[in-house]
Parts: C-alpha cells; structure tokens; sequence
C-alpha cells in the first residue's frame, strides 16, 4: 500500500469517527431540546425553532449549490460533445468560444459566491467566538461570586476538590479569602447572622472606636468579651483580606482583558495572514486557470490545423475513391450493357426455339388426335358388334325364359285338376271365446246365496277387448 493509499485510509477513519460523534451529540442535543418535560423548556423551544430554520436555510442552499453544480456539469457535458462532433469552421470555433466563456463564467460566478459565502461565515464565527468569550467571563465571574456564598460546614474531601480547584483557576488573593471564610466559619465568623448583623450595626454607629464595646455587650446577649475582641479581630482581617480580593479580581479581569485584547490582536493578524494566503491562493489560481485556459487554446490550434490536415487528406482521399467508383461504375454500367444484348439475343432465340417447338407440338397433337379418333372408330365397330351379340344373346334368353315359364305353369294346371278342394270361410270363429276362456269363466262364477260385487280377471288383450 502506498503513502497516497494509507492518507486516504486514515481520512476516511477519521471522517467515520467524526461522523459517529457528531451522531451521538446530534442524539445527546435532540434529547435536551425535544423533552417536553425540561424545566427549561421555554428556552428549549426558542433553540428549537432556530434549529428548524437554520436546517431548512441549510437544506435550501444545499439544493441551490446541487442546482449550480448540475448546470455546470451540463454545460461541461455539451462541450465535450461539441469537441467530440468537431467541425473546422469559423462559425463552430466561434460558438466553441462562447460555450467555453460561458462555461468559465459559470463556475468563477460560483466560485465568487462561495467565497463570498464563506467569508460571511467566517466573520459570524469571529462574532460568536467573541460572544463567548463575554459569557465565559460572565460564568467565571458568577463563579467567583457564587464561590463566596458558600458554607464552612462541608465533608474534607468537599474542601480538598474546592481547594484545587480555587488554586488552579483562581489569583492567590481569592484563594486566600476564601480558605480564611472556611477555616474561620464563613462571613459571619462563626457567628449566627442576627449576633452578626448586631455586631456591625454597632460597630458602624462608633465607627471602628473602642466604645462600641460596652453597647455591644447589650446588645449581645450571651457573648464575653473576649468574644467581641475575637470577632473584631476577625472582620478587620475579614476586611483587609475582602479588600485585597476585590484589587486582585480586578487586575485579574485588567489582565484577562488585555490577553483578550491579545488574543484579539493576535487573531487578527492571522485572519490578515489567512486572507493574504486566500489572496495569493486565489491569484495562483486564476493564473493556473488562465495558463490551462492558453494551454487549452493552444491544444484547439493545434488540433484544429490537425483536422484541417486531417480533412484534405480525407478530402484528397475521398475524391481520388469517387474517382475509382465512377470507373467501376464504368465498367459495370459496360458489363451490363453487354450483358443486356446477350440477354435480349438469347431470348430471341429462345423465343424462336419455343416458337418452333410449340408448332412441332400442336402437330405432333393433331397426329395423335387423328390416330386416337382412328383407334376410336375401330373400337366403337367392334363394340357396336358386341353389343349386337349381347342383345342378341339377351333375347334370345328371354324367349328361352318365357317357354320355361309356360311350360311350368301347364305343369301346375295338371296338378291342380288332379288334387283341388273347396274350403269355406267362417269369420265369425274369430269373435267366439276359446275353450281356456270358457273353462275360466265356470271357476270364477258366483254363487247365488252372495251378490256378485267384483269379478276378479286377468287382463284381457287388446284385439278381444269389448267382445
């Protein structure tokens, strides 16, 4: 793997990891601003609707850049194209020129806003980095405030963490107040605040003389002397170091003002520095733009004698082929002529040959219609001959037939005058019961003690039915 490979693994690393973590504060953001249940939820909401806009404002110059960048691409697209159907003529290099102008107007157009763009987010981020700077100089001074406020009665381990912490981020002074307000009881000394107040009223009303002693004693109930004395010891050492806090404190912000003021200053001069580098940067870039631009121009003269060369030599060429074409052309239009009067005498000769053979034909079909008529009238006499035989042969079959005939019905005449008989016909033997019948009826008859009320029978056929 080569060093240009590995950079590009380590960057694409990177930007994954970059990419995670800004997920998980998007995640850790959207968990503080969309809790409805935030006691914070009014300020919440105001982030929230900014969020909102900046991301449609964000979203709306995306797709405005997408449609800058689409255009430019297109119109990059069409000049390859151009460059590809190339055309040696003054009017193609004409609308070439003005496709390339237009193309490089477009993208130093773009380019113009972008720097534009970026140079309007970089003075917003000059403001809002100033801007907190002012809030972080507010915190810090809420925390020195804050940090006075707090009570004696903590764990040690409590006083160690506050310890540290004053001792890292705090002048020596503030430091020094506030472990003498925890190791002397906080700002009443020990005190209550009631016995405190008393305490300072009195010694306000004698303005620091040694008679407040005897009112103060009054008015303190409960408290000696020696009490007295010890506060009072107390709150002139609890003045003379609050005194010294608040000088530090103040040459403390003196000093933080002059190294923002540095800090300032110092910045300046390297956005001076980083406009000066953008400057040349861009300087360097248009001349590389305007020497790819000559370069380009020189590679289109260049290319354009080469196609001109190009095309007389085509040109030379394809004349010098039309030429041969014409000859080919020549030569078959020649052939083909040649070609058409062979074709035309052959088929005049087999025009004549078909001619001669058609007439040899219809006589060859009339002799043969001549003899098939002969044969047909030599058949048709011997077929009237047999038929006259047939007919001949029938009849006399016939007669032959008829003799029989008679000679068989003189036969029957002889027999029937020997045997004849005469029957005669009774028809009414046909309506008379049977024997069966009659033997029937004298089995079922009735006998006359009962009357006859139903006459079981058989069925009877259909031809003696009604009889």
């Amino acid at each position: 793997m080569t060093a240009e490979q590995a950079k590009k693994v380590e960057f694409l690393r990177t930007a994954e990891k970059l990419k995670v973590q800004i997920a998980n504060m998007e995640k850790d953001k959207n968990g503080h601003l969309y809790n409805r249940r935030s006691d914070f939820r009014v300020e919440y909401s105001i982030l929230e609707e900014l969020e909102h806009s900046m991301t449609v404002k964000r979203k709306s110059e995306k797709t405005k850049i997408l449609q800058q960048l689409s255009k430019i691409q297109t119109n990059v697209k069409r000049l390859h194209q151009e460059l590809r159907d190339a055309k040696p003529t003054p009017e193609f290099v004409k609308k070439l020129k003005e496709m390339m102008e237009e193309v490089e107007n477009a993208i130093n157009t773009f380019k113009e806003e972008q720097r534009e763009i970026y140079e309007q987010l970089l003075k917003e981020e000059k403001t809002a980095i100033n801007e907190l700077s002012v809030f972080e100089r507010k915190v810090e001074l809420w925390a020195l405030g804050n940090i006075t406020t707090e009570k004696v009665l903590k764990l040690q381990s409590a006083r160690v963490c506050v310890d540290k912490t004053l001792g890292n981020h705090l002048p020596a002074e503030v430091v020094e107040f506030e472990r003498f307000l925890q190791r002397t009881g906080g700002r009443q000394g020990g005190w209550d605040d009631y016995d405190h107040q008393n305490f300072l009223k009195v010694w306000t009303k004698h303005r620091g003389r040694l008679s407040y002693m005897d009112e103060a004693l009054e008015y303190l109930c409960g408290k000696t002397k020696e009490d007295i004395e010890h506060h009072y010891k107390w709150y002139q050492e609890f003045l003379f170091l609050h005194e010294r806090k608040k000088e530090s404190i103040k040459k403390w912000r003196e000093k933080q003002q002059q190294e923002k003021e540095r800090n300032l200053r110092e910045k300046e001069k390297s956005e001076q520095m980083l406009k000066e580098k953008l400057l040349q940067f861009e300087e360097a870039q248009k001349q590389k733009a305007e020497e790819e631009r000559k370069r380009q121009q020189a590679a289109i003269e260049t290319w354009k004698k080469e196609k001109a060369i190009a095309f007389a030599t085509e040109q030379a060429l394809r004349l010098k082929l039309e030429e041969e074409k014409e000859k080919k052309q020549q030569k078959e239009r020649q052939r083909q002529c040649h070609m058409k009067l062979l074709l035309e005498r052959y088929t005049l000769q087999k025009k004549e040959k078909e001619e001669l053979e058609k007439l040899e034909e219809e006589k060859r079909k009339e002799a043969e219609k001549e003899e098939r008529k002969r044969i047909a009238a030599e058949k048709i006499t011997k077929f009237q001959e047999r038929d006259l035989r047939k007919l001949e042969l029938r009849i006399l079959q016939k007669q032959a037939k008829e003799l029989e005939k008679l000679e068989k019905e003189k036969r029957l005449a002889k027999l029937r005058e020997k045997v004849e008989m005469h029957i005669a016909r009774d028809h009414s033997r046909l309506y008379r019961p049977t024997k069966g019948w009659e033997e029937r009826l004298k089995d079922v008859a009735p006998t006359a003690s009962e009357p006859l009320l139903r006459i079981p029978h058989r069925a009877v056929p259909t031809w003696r039915q009604g009889l």
